[in-house]
């Protein structure tokens, strides 16, 4: 198994780091190994809001290869934090991002763990090593966005 855990600071509220992560498909905003994310169930069908139940597919470029992985969102908890669980024949992913109010705004900590299954995971070694590389990828990305301003952000992922 790999795990990923970084914290980053951001000058958005906690509402709004919130509202714009716990849409999964803004992933191909700021992570680079994403290279298709959008809802295809859950809360998102019709127009619905995104809560607890809602699904995700991404496309994420792993290792050269692009690996479809169906995300379901599995806590929902409003500004607090939000865990999406991703699985496909190969891979299973739990990803739980947080969210604490500070002084200037919110400390958004990621916290990702990657197992590979059946014989794949003679290889889990080397892939801790390489998912290492795709979180400082997708952590810098997502500095970006919440670097910027909020209002865009939250209003594209509505």
């Amino acid at each position: 198994m790999a795990r990923y855990r970084a914290s980053i600071e951001t000058q958005w509220t906690p509402e709004e780091a919130f509202a714009y992560l716990s849409d999964f498909s803004t992933s191909e905003e700021w992570d680079p190994g994403v290279v298709e994310a959008k809802r295809v169930g859950g809360g998102a069908v019709g127009g619905g809001a995104v809560g607890e139940g809602t699904e995700f597919r991404l496309v994420a470029e792993f290792l050269g290869r692009k690996t479809p992985l169906t995300y379901r969102l599995v806590e929902y908890e409003p500004s607090r934090a939000v865990t999406f669980v991703g699985e496909n024949a190969s891979v299973a992913s739990h990803d739980r991002i947080t969210f604490e109010t500070t002084a200037t705004g919110t400390r958004v900590t990621y916290d990702a763990e990657l197992s590979l299954k059946g014989l794949l995971r003679l290889a889990d070694p080397l892939l801790a090593l390489a998912f290492n590389r795709v979180g400082d990828r997708a952590l810098a990305g997502l500095g970006e966005v919440l670097a910027g301003p909020a209002h865009r952000a939250v209003d594209a992922a509505a």
